[in-house]
Protein backbone atom coordinates (compact mmCIF):
# COMPACT_ATOMS: atom_id res chain seq x y z
CA UNK A 1 0.00 0.00 0.00
CA UNK A 2 1.61 3.44 -0.46
CA UNK A 3 0.19 6.60 1.02
CA UNK A 4 -0.07 9.98 -0.35
CA UNK A 5 0.82 12.21 2.28
CA UNK A 6 0.10 16.11 2.47
CA UNK A 7 2.99 17.88 4.53
CA UNK A 8 2.24 18.96 7.56
CA UNK A 9 2.76 18.30 11.57
CA UNK A 10 0.25 15.96 11.90
CA UNK A 11 1.39 13.71 8.62
CA UNK A 12 4.62 13.65 9.79
CA UNK A 13 4.13 12.13 12.81
CA UNK A 14 1.86 9.52 10.84
CA UNK A 15 5.06 8.92 8.39
CA UNK A 16 6.93 7.98 11.57
CA UNK A 17 4.52 5.23 11.93
CA UNK A 18 4.11 4.28 8.88
CA UNK A 19 8.37 4.27 8.82
CA UNK A 20 7.99 1.37 12.03
CA UNK A 21 5.58 -0.58 9.49
CA UNK A 22 8.07 -0.31 6.81
CA UNK A 23 4.79 1.14 4.66
CA UNK A 24 5.88 3.12 1.64
CA UNK A 25 4.79 6.78 1.49
CA UNK A 26 5.56 10.20 -0.38
CA UNK A 27 4.60 13.87 0.62
CA UNK A 28 3.11 16.54 -1.87
CA UNK A 29 1.47 20.01 -1.45
CA UNK A 30 -1.96 20.09 -2.83
CA UNK A 31 -2.92 23.04 -5.25
CA UNK A 32 -5.04 25.49 -4.31
CA UNK A 33 -8.69 25.47 -5.43
CA UNK A 34 -7.89 23.07 -8.05
CA UNK A 35 -6.37 19.84 -5.81
CA UNK A 36 -3.89 18.64 -8.20
CA UNK A 37 -0.54 17.46 -5.99
CA UNK A 38 3.24 18.70 -6.29
CA UNK A 39 5.30 17.20 -7.25
CA UNK A 40 2.61 14.72 -9.14
CA UNK A 41 3.11 11.00 -7.63
CA UNK A 42 4.06 8.10 -8.90
CA UNK A 43 1.69 5.10 -8.66
CA UNK A 44 2.47 1.59 -9.53
CA UNK A 45 -0.80 0.00 -8.56
CA UNK A 46 -3.84 2.63 -8.37
CA UNK A 47 -5.50 -0.07 -6.03
CA UNK A 48 -3.24 0.46 -3.22
CA UNK A 49 -3.24 3.91 -2.73
CA UNK A 50 -4.58 5.96 0.25
CA UNK A 51 -4.51 9.64 0.68
CA UNK A 52 -4.28 11.46 3.78
CA UNK A 53 -3.80 14.96 4.94
CA UNK A 54 -6.54 16.59 3.53
CA UNK A 55 -10.66 15.45 3.13
CA UNK A 56 -10.45 17.68 -0.39
CA UNK A 57 -8.38 14.71 -1.73
CA UNK A 58 -11.16 12.35 -2.49
CA UNK A 59 -11.50 14.35 -5.91
CA UNK A 60 -8.39 13.70 -6.63
CA UNK A 61 -8.58 9.95 -5.56
CA UNK A 62 -11.79 9.87 -7.44
CA UNK A 63 -10.87 11.53 -10.67
CA UNK A 64 -7.92 9.35 -10.85
CA UNK A 65 -9.07 5.97 -9.48
CA UNK A 66 -6.92 5.54 -6.77
CA UNK A 67 -8.01 2.70 -4.28
CA UNK A 68 -8.54 2.85 -1.54
CA UNK A 69 -8.44 6.47 -1.60
CA UNK A 70 -9.56 8.48 1.23
CA UNK A 71 -11.31 7.59 4.27
CA UNK A 72 -14.66 9.37 3.71
CA UNK A 73 -17.63 9.69 6.04
CA UNK A 74 -20.96 8.65 5.54
CA UNK A 75 -23.39 12.29 6.59
CA UNK A 76 -23.75 12.19 10.10
CA UNK A 77 -27.45 12.94 9.95
CA UNK A 78 -28.08 9.22 8.25
CA UNK A 79 -26.74 7.33 10.85
CA UNK A 80 -30.22 5.55 12.37
CA UNK A 81 -28.59 5.06 15.77
CA UNK A 82 -27.11 8.25 16.28
CA UNK A 83 -30.36 10.08 15.70
CA UNK A 84 -31.82 10.60 19.25
CA UNK A 85 -28.41 12.21 20.25
CA UNK A 86 -27.60 14.58 17.83
CA UNK A 87 -27.59 18.60 18.69
CA UNK A 88 -28.58 19.24 15.40
CA UNK A 89 -30.30 16.35 13.87
CA UNK A 90 -34.19 15.47 14.08
CA UNK A 91 -35.25 19.08 14.21
CA UNK A 92 -33.10 20.52 11.23
CA UNK A 93 -34.33 22.17 7.39
CA UNK A 94 -32.22 20.22 4.58
CA UNK A 95 -32.53 22.94 1.62
CA UNK A 96 -31.00 22.52 -1.58
CA UNK A 97 -28.89 25.83 -2.06
CA UNK A 98 -30.68 27.00 -4.37
CA UNK A 99 -34.34 26.25 -2.59
CA UNK A 100 -33.03 28.60 0.34
CA UNK A 101 -34.34 32.47 -1.46
CA UNK A 102 -37.93 30.89 -1.47
CA UNK A 103 -37.86 28.97 1.68
CA UNK A 104 -36.33 30.78 3.94
CA UNK A 105 -37.70 34.32 5.18
CA UNK A 106 -34.97 37.70 4.83
CA UNK A 107 -35.28 38.35 8.59
CA UNK A 108 -32.26 37.61 11.67
CA UNK A 109 -33.24 34.36 13.20
CA UNK A 110 -30.12 32.86 13.81
CA UNK A 111 -29.71 29.19 12.41
CA UNK A 112 -26.91 26.81 12.68
CA UNK A 113 -25.58 26.05 8.86
CA UNK A 114 -23.24 23.33 7.53
CA UNK A 115 -23.41 21.14 4.57
CA UNK A 116 -25.13 17.63 4.91
CA UNK A 117 -22.45 16.04 3.03
CA UNK A 118 -18.55 16.25 5.05
CA UNK A 119 -17.29 18.13 2.59
CA UNK A 120 -15.92 21.59 3.77
CA UNK A 121 -17.46 23.12 0.98
CA UNK A 122 -18.77 25.88 4.00
CA UNK A 123 -17.49 26.01 7.29
CA UNK A 124 -20.73 24.92 9.83
CA UNK A 125 -21.18 27.89 11.85
CA UNK A 126 -24.52 30.31 13.15
CA UNK A 127 -25.68 32.51 10.80
CA UNK A 128 -28.47 34.74 10.02
CA UNK A 129 -31.15 34.17 7.97
CA UNK A 130 -30.97 37.19 6.12
CA UNK A 131 -26.86 36.47 5.96
CA UNK A 132 -27.87 32.71 4.23
CA UNK A 133 -30.09 34.40 1.57
CA UNK A 134 -26.88 36.38 0.42
CA UNK A 135 -25.21 33.61 0.13
CA UNK A 136 -27.11 31.53 -1.41
CA UNK A 137 -28.44 34.45 -4.00
CA UNK A 138 -24.25 35.28 -4.23
CA UNK A 139 -23.67 31.74 -5.20
CA UNK A 140 -26.71 31.35 -7.54
CA UNK A 141 -26.18 34.67 -9.53
CA UNK A 142 -22.90 32.49 -11.02
CA UNK A 143 -22.59 29.82 -13.78
CA UNK A 144 -21.73 26.34 -12.52
CA UNK A 145 -19.37 26.02 -14.78
CA UNK A 146 -16.96 28.69 -13.36
CA UNK A 147 -16.98 27.48 -9.64
CA UNK A 148 -13.89 26.33 -8.82
CA UNK A 149 -13.25 22.78 -6.81
CA UNK A 150 -14.37 22.41 -3.93
CA UNK A 151 -17.27 25.48 -3.16
CA UNK A 152 -20.78 25.63 -3.24
CA UNK A 153 -23.36 24.63 -6.24
CA UNK A 154 -26.23 25.20 -6.79
CA UNK A 155 -27.34 21.57 -5.64
CA UNK A 156 -25.05 21.83 -2.23
CA UNK A 157 -27.76 20.46 0.21
CA UNK A 158 -27.47 22.13 3.62
CA UNK A 159 -28.96 21.03 6.98
CA UNK A 160 -30.01 24.43 9.11
CA UNK A 161 -31.26 23.88 12.90
CA UNK A 162 -31.24 25.66 16.04
CA UNK A 163 -28.30 26.64 17.35
CA UNK A 164 -27.16 25.02 20.65
CA UNK A 165 -24.66 26.12 22.84
CA UNK A 166 -21.60 23.46 23.44
CA UNK A 167 -19.29 23.72 26.37
CA UNK A 168 -16.99 20.88 25.28
CA UNK A 169 -16.15 19.15 22.40
CA UNK A 170 -14.39 15.92 22.78
CA UNK A 171 -13.02 13.80 19.86
CA UNK A 172 -12.83 10.05 19.98
CA UNK A 173 -11.79 7.22 17.88
CA UNK A 174 -13.49 3.55 17.82
CA UNK A 175 -12.03 0.63 16.56
CA UNK A 176 -13.05 -2.32 16.92
CA UNK A 177 -16.48 -1.02 18.85
CA UNK A 178 -14.04 -0.04 21.10
CA UNK A 179 -12.81 3.73 22.16
CA UNK A 180 -9.12 3.26 21.69
CA UNK A 181 -8.46 7.13 22.28
CA UNK A 182 -9.70 10.43 22.91
CA UNK A 183 -9.01 14.13 23.32
CA UNK A 184 -10.64 17.25 24.34
CA UNK A 185 -10.67 19.53 21.10
CA UNK A 186 -12.50 22.77 22.46
CA UNK A 187 -13.89 24.41 25.92
CA UNK A 188 -16.29 26.97 25.26
CA UNK A 189 -15.13 29.14 22.71
CA UNK A 190 -11.37 28.39 23.36
CA UNK A 191 -9.41 25.55 21.30
CA UNK A 192 -7.70 23.19 24.36
CA UNK A 193 -5.69 20.26 23.44
CA UNK A 194 -5.86 17.52 26.21
CA UNK A 195 -6.02 13.53 25.83
CA UNK A 196 -7.92 13.19 29.78
CA UNK A 197 -11.44 12.67 29.11
CA UNK A 198 -14.24 13.04 31.91
CA UNK A 199 -15.50 10.28 32.79
CA UNK A 200 -19.21 10.82 31.62
CA UNK A 201 -17.98 11.63 27.72
CA UNK A 202 -16.36 8.19 27.89
CA UNK A 203 -19.32 6.67 28.86
CA UNK A 204 -21.43 8.01 26.30
CA UNK A 205 -18.70 7.80 23.58
CA UNK A 206 -18.92 3.60 24.82
CA UNK A 207 -22.43 4.26 24.65
CA UNK A 208 -22.63 5.05 20.84
CA UNK A 209 -20.07 2.53 20.00
CA UNK A 210 -22.64 0.23 21.01
CA UNK A 211 -25.69 1.59 19.41
CA UNK A 212 -24.01 1.42 16.08
CA UNK A 213 -22.84 -2.06 16.60
CA UNK A 214 -26.83 -2.78 18.05
CA UNK A 215 -28.10 -1.08 14.93
CA UNK A 216 -25.95 -2.72 11.91
CA UNK A 217 -27.07 -6.27 13.94
CA UNK A 218 -30.43 -5.45 13.32
CA UNK A 219 -29.60 -4.43 9.40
Amino acid sequence: MHWILREFEDTRKLAQALDRLEIDYTFHSVVPFEGDLLPEPEIDDPDNVVLFGSYTLWRYALARGLKPGVFRLRPFVHEAAWQPYLLNGAESVFLRLDEIPDALSDDDQHWFMRPVEDSKVETGRVRKTCDIRDLALRVLCLDEADFPLGSLRHDTQLMLSEPVRIFKEWRCWVVGQQVITCSLYKEGMRVVYRREIDQDAHSFARHLADQTLITRRLM
